[in-house]
């Protein structure tokens, strides 16, 4: 695994000599991301995903957040993937079948897929939309190479 310097120069392990005991505060290019909304929906990944989601743009290396909705009635495709998930449920109410089981939420609620599991999201109002904030640990995964997707009868 390679890591940058302060100055952005790549390394490796044979620089393990300039690697220290302590970090040095880098500032990142932004602090905050105003208006998530504002900026538009993920048009691929909303695609995908079979419902509106909007990206937190943060310069993360191991956290990742999106906004993600579900239009009344809407089903999302099942899927899994090999980094955790937690959802916190902002507005609406629905379930998460994780592995088959459903788990009913609603606003205030916050649920966990765990790594693999198969799972899909459903809003049971045929009314109101629901809408959930997603924390995942993606991009730590990403970094490592070793972040998978997997969509049922997709993949």
């Amino acid at each position: 695994m390679s890591t940058k310097t302060e100055n952005n120069t790549q390394l490796s392990s044979k620089d393990f000599h300039q690697t220290f005991a302590r970090p040095n505060y880098q500032r990142p290019e932004k602090f905050i991301h105003k208006n998530v909304e504002q900026a538009g929906v993920h048009d691929q990944f909303s695609s995908e995903r079979k419902h509106p989601v909007f990206f937190v743009d943060l310069p993360t290396k191991n956290v990742s957040m999106t906004i993600g909705g579900l239009l009344p009635g809407q089903l999302t495709n099942k899927h899994r993937h090999t980094y955790e998930t937690v959802l916190f449920v902002i507005e609406g109410a629905g379930y998460t079948e994780i592995e088959g089981e459903k788990v009913a939420w609603q606003a205030g609620d916050a649920v966990y897929i765990p790594v693999w599991a198969w799972h899909r999201h459903q809003n049971t109002s045929d009314e109101h939309p629901a809408k959930y904030i997603a924390c995942e640990n993606a991009p730590q995964l990403q970094h490592l190479g070793v972040a998978l997707r997997e969509e049922e009868g997709r993949d």
